[in-house]
């Protein structure tokens, strides 16, 4: 192999997209396509087809780009049609607004119905997507619709129903998981929630862990204890903030160690608030292994919201739970860093260090 084929081919194997390629990754349908020189063809990172030699594969952002370079599409995987996986997310994509814009949460089999799948077909593609179940995702909506209620309507009572509700007893039963607290607290801005709360330092600098009765609440990253107090009192205004005891610094140095070495995994229960878009988006995030990258785009994709690629970057951004909840493992399509809200190099040394677990 000539010197200057050796040196591509290693840039090539070391591109991110090129293992989506040797996996032939369905999930990455859509993202990238690749071509090879030698044939004249470009492909889905799924192709079937025989592995092509890493010197002779190029990466296209879009089949576009790929045809003005010259290449044709793949007679086997057919890139210039949608994929099965395109058909599926728009699917519950539909199915997603239909379960928004019902008063109440549709059966499994009607939902099934709309999509001319069996309830057990219907139910694993819609989980595999979207990382929750029809029914989590019902839920998950119903929460967020409750919160804005309870933020304009003149009594919880009122709030309840106007969500969907059917009766009191029902949400009560769920308010703490959809809260987080009680919803006559949560209309008062959490006055009566207590969060404990400690600062630590690691190697990534300082980091704030705090953590409410369900779970931890909050993990900072930044160069400023005092800054990263301010953004917990922001976020929790009302709430009583508690200094963290010997015992909680117990947990801090869980949350440092989880850090230092991810591939451990972090064993502590969270408290994750947030809406049924942003929950959809830190669920897909969670499922991403150690490791391991994928793109807003493919989150997108994942969550049945192909079109949603901004919004999936603000919900990467909102996140408080940093490395419980990954957003560090969000990179462009090309595999290039992009913005992370506690520093892009920051994000480099996390992933540099989770490539090593």
């Amino acid at each position: 192999m000539p010197p200057e084929d050796s040196e591509l081919a290693t840039a090539i194997q070391r591109d991110p997209r090129w293992a989506s390629v040797v996996a032939r990754a369905a999930a990455a349908d859509g993202t990238f396509y690749y071509s090879v020189r030698t044939t004249g063809v470009y492909c889905r990172p799924s192709c079937p087809s025989r592995l092509a030699r890493p010197e002779n594969v190029r990466f296209h952002a879009t089949r576009e780009g790929a045809e003005r370079a010259g290449f044709r599409p793949c007679r086997r995987c057919r890139p210039d049609q949608p994929s099965l996986l395109e058909d599926q997310a728009a699917m519950v994509t539909r199915v997603c607004r239909l379960i928004e814009e019902s008063q109440a949460a549709p059966k499994l089999e009607e939902l099934a119905a709309q999509s001319g799948m069996s309830p057990f077909h219907f139910h694993r593609v819609f989980k595999g997507i979207t990382g929750l179940t029809p029914r989590a995702y019902a839920a998950a909506h119903r929460g967020e619709r409750v919160r804005a209620e309870l933020g304009r309507a003149g009594t919880v009572s009122a709030a309840i129903y106007d969500a969907g509700y059917n009766s009191n007893a029902r949400f009560y039963g769920e308010s703490e998981r959809l809260l987080g607290m009680t919803p006559t607290s949560y209309r008062r801005g959490g006055a009566d929630a207590e969060i404990r709360f400690a600062v630590g330092e690691c190697s990534l600098g300082s980091i704030l862990v705090a953590m409410s009765d369900r779970g931890v609440c909050a993990i900072l990253l930044g160069d400023d204890p005092d800054a990263l107090a301010r953004d917990l009192q922001d976020r929790f205004p009302r709430a009583t903030l508690i200094g963290g005891d010997a015992e909680f610094e117990a947990v801090v140095a869980r949350v440092v160690g989880f850090v230092e070495a991810p591939g451990f995994g972090l064993d502590l229960p969270l408290d994750v608030r947030g809406t049924a878009f942003q929950q959809r988006v830190w669920q897909a995030l969670r499922d991403v292994p150690v490791g391991s990258t994928v793109s807003y785009t493919e989150i997108a994709r994942r969550i049945g919201a192909p079109k949603a690629v901004r919004a999936v970057a603000h919900a990467c951004a909102a996140n408080a739970l940093a490395v419980a909840i990954p957003c560090h493992r969000v990179v462009r399509t090309d595999g290039g860093l992009s913005g992370y809200r506690w520093g892009v190099e920051r994000k480099r040394a996390l992933l540099a260090r989770e490539a090593l677990a």
